[in-house]
C-alpha cells in the first residue's frame, strides 16, 4: 500500500467523551515513531460500540477536540463521521478517504487489542485494503503474541501492520467523567483548556 512519495497521515478516531492528554501522547508518539505527516482526529458519530446516552452531543465533542489539538500544526480535525447520518464504521471512513485523496497512505492507530477483533468489524477487508494499522501497546507483557498476529493478518489482508511501542498512561474517559461527577480534579488528566471547557459548561454533572 505505502508509497514513498505519498504523504503519510495516521488516523486516530474514537468518541473523545471528552479528549483526554492519553489520546495526545499516543498521537504524539506515532507522529514520531513512524514519520507520519499529521495526525487526523476523527470524532465518531454515532459508534454501535458505545452507549449513546452518555456521549455527548457532536458539536460539543467536536469542539472539545479542536481545543486540545488547536496548539499542534500537524494535529488536524477531520468531521467525516460526524457529518455523516448512521453509525460510523471505520470501513467507509477509510475508503471515502482514500477516494478523496489517493495519494495519501492512512494509518489507522488502535490499541493492539484490536488486531484480535479488528476481523470481527463491518468490512475488514475493505478497512486493511485503504489503511495500514499502527498498534499501539502499553508494556511488553503479550508482545510476541501481538507480533504473531500482525503477521498473520499482513499475510492475510496484504497490509501495513506495525507495534507501536508506548509509554504507559492510565487515564480513560470514562474515569474523567467520573471524576467530575463527583467533585473530583481533573487537571493534568486533559489540556487546561478542556478541563476549563468542562467546568465552564458543566459537563458530565448528572
Amino acid at each position: 500500500m505505502s508509497n514513498n512519495a505519498n504523504k503519510k497521515v495516521g488516523i486516530l478516531g474514537g468518541t473523545f467523551n471528552p479528549i483526554h492528554i492519553g489520546h495526545l501522547i499516543l498521537a504524539e508518539h506515532a507522529l514520531d515513531e513512524y514519520d507520519l505527516d499529521e495526525i487526523m482526529f476523527i470524532p465518531t458519530g454515532v459508534s454501535h460500540f458505545k452507549d449513546q446516552a452518555i456521549v455527548l452531543n457532536k458539536d460539543i465533542r467536536i469542539i472539545m477536540t479542536e481545543l486540545a489539538i488547536k496548539d499542534n500544526p500537524k494535529f488536524v480535525l477531520s468531521t467525516i463521521e460526524t457529518d455523516r447520518p448512521g453509525n460510523s464504521y471505520t470501513c467507509d471512513t477509510v475508503r471515502l478517504l482514500r477516494q478523496e485523496h489517493p495519494d495519501t497512505d492512512y494509518y489507522l492507530i488502535l490499541g493492539a487489542d484490536t488486531l484480535y477483533q479488528i476481523e470481527s468489524w463491518k468490512d475488514p477487508d475493505v478497512i486493511m485494503a485503504n489503511a495500514g494499522i499502527l498498534a499501539a501497546v502499553r508494556d511488553d507483557k503479550n508482545i510476541e503474541d501481538l507480533k504473531i498476529k500482525a503477521c498473520e493478518l499482513r499475510d492475510k489482508y496484504h497490509t501495513e501492520i506495525n507495534i507501536l511501542t508506548m509509554p504507559a498512561t492510565d487515564i480513560s474517559s470514562t474515569d474523567i467523567r467520573n471524576r467530575v461527577k463527583n467533585g473530583r480534579s481533573i487537571r493534568y488528566m486533559v489540556p487546561e483548556s478542556i478541563r476549563k471547557y468542562i467546568e465552564d459548561n458543566n459537563l458530565y454533572r448528572d
